[in-house]
């Protein structure tokens, strides 16, 4: 096999093993397509080869969003929470990312709570927090939540709470018609601890 494909294959090997004991979908889902990988491969058919793990690696993506949906926290009390969603973009598809979020309510107050990695969007959060002029504008200060960094915002009742995990995860909060202590009840409510396990 080429260097190239057989380093593509590992990836997406390796990424399974990890995954694999927790996984909801079917191992076959994910095994199938590796295998359809490396019989076209095999074939000559170059084309089939790299739809083929391309899928595999989607699959994967997949249940990483799930993993992440799973992580995001219970309605405080006096909230009710909408059903969580998850996503998985393969790099093609604007940048690539996984990501999981759910909304919550409160009368007129909303807060929704977003985990997002292997997303372009992460590069700049990372410069805002090592520059505290970039964190500081538009009323942002830095501060720590739980031990992690995190930007915090509100104004008029708009505000957000950004929360980097790792280096390599977002942990994105948003919320209109909220107060500082909303934001901050939410962004306590994460475990960053299992987040981390995940990366």
């Amino acid at each position: 096999m080429s260097s190239s494909f057989t380093r593509s294959l590992c990836v997406v090997s390796c990424a399974f093993g990890l995954l694999a004991s927790t996984s909801v979908l079917r191992a076959d889902d994910v095994t199938d397509s590796i295998d359809e990988a490396v019989k076209a491969y095999k074939a000559n058919d170059y084309a089939t080869a790299a739809q083929s793990l391309d899928a595999a690696a989607q699959l994967i993506r997949q249940k990483r969003a799930d993993q992440f949906k799973a992580l995001l926290p219970d309605a405080p009390s006096g909230w009710q929470a909408e059903d969580a969603t998850a996503q998985a973009a393969a790099a093609a598809m604007f940048g690539g990312g996984v990501s999981a979020e759910r909304q919550y309510k409160k009368g007129d107050a909303t807060i929704t709570v977003k985990l997002i990695t292997d997303s372009p969007i992460m590069q700049g959060v990372l410069m805002m927090m090592g520059n505290p002029m970039f964190a500081n504008a538009d009323g942002g200060k830095l501060e720590r939540i739980k031990g992690q960094k995190a930007i915090f915002k509100n104004k008029d009742g708009s505000g957000s709470v950004n929360v980097v995990v790792n280096g390599t995860l977002l942990v994105q909060i948003e919320g209109s018609d909220v107060t500082d202590a909303d934001l901050r009840a939410f962004a306590e409510a994460i475990d960053y601890g299992k987040i981390s396990q995940l990366l």
